[in-house]
């Protein structure tokens, strides 16, 4: 198992602090090193912790239905910030109004996002996700 470090924050003017500390116990549990940034937190911000604290993924999650607009580009400035590669997580209430979960699923992987979770997404199905998809990339670098 390789480097398990996490970058975990609520994306731009969203205030929802209860989600985030549920998810930081749930993989903290799980044996993940967890960077949490709270609430209010810029594009910027956790480019900046992934980057300090040599992390494999960053998990943005949203609830106030701005997470498109908060979102749109941060792959590109992950892979500006050199940081190409690294696992962008999704999830919560991530658009306004009642969409179909495939349509905005759809549009956040093609923002670059890896995973798009929608709103009531039990911790455990991200977890397990995640340790999937860093299980893939250590076997890719024959780690």
């Amino acid at each position: 198992m390789g480097n398990r470090t996490m970058v975990l924050g609520v994306i731009g003017a969203d205030v929802h602090a209860v989600g985030n500390q549920i998810l930081d116990f749930a993989f903290g549990q799980a044996g993940f090193n967890v960077v949490n940034l709270g609430v209010m937190v810029s594009q910027e911000e956790f480019i900046e912790a992934a980057i300090e604290s040599a992390a494999r993924a960053i998990v943005v999650s949203s609830l106030y239905g701005h997470g498109e607009l908060d979102c749109r580009g941060m792959r590109e400035k992950c892979d500006e910030a050199g940081l190409k590669g690294i696992l962008l997580y999704v999830g919560g209430n991530i658009v306004v109004g009642k969409q179909p979960f495939e349509e905005v699923e759809k549009r956040f992987l093609e923002m670059g996002f890896d995973r798009v979770f929608g709103p009531g997404t039990a911790p455990e199905t991200t977890i397990e996700q995640l340790k999937k998809d860093l299980d893939a990339l250590d076997a890719a670098a024959g780690a």
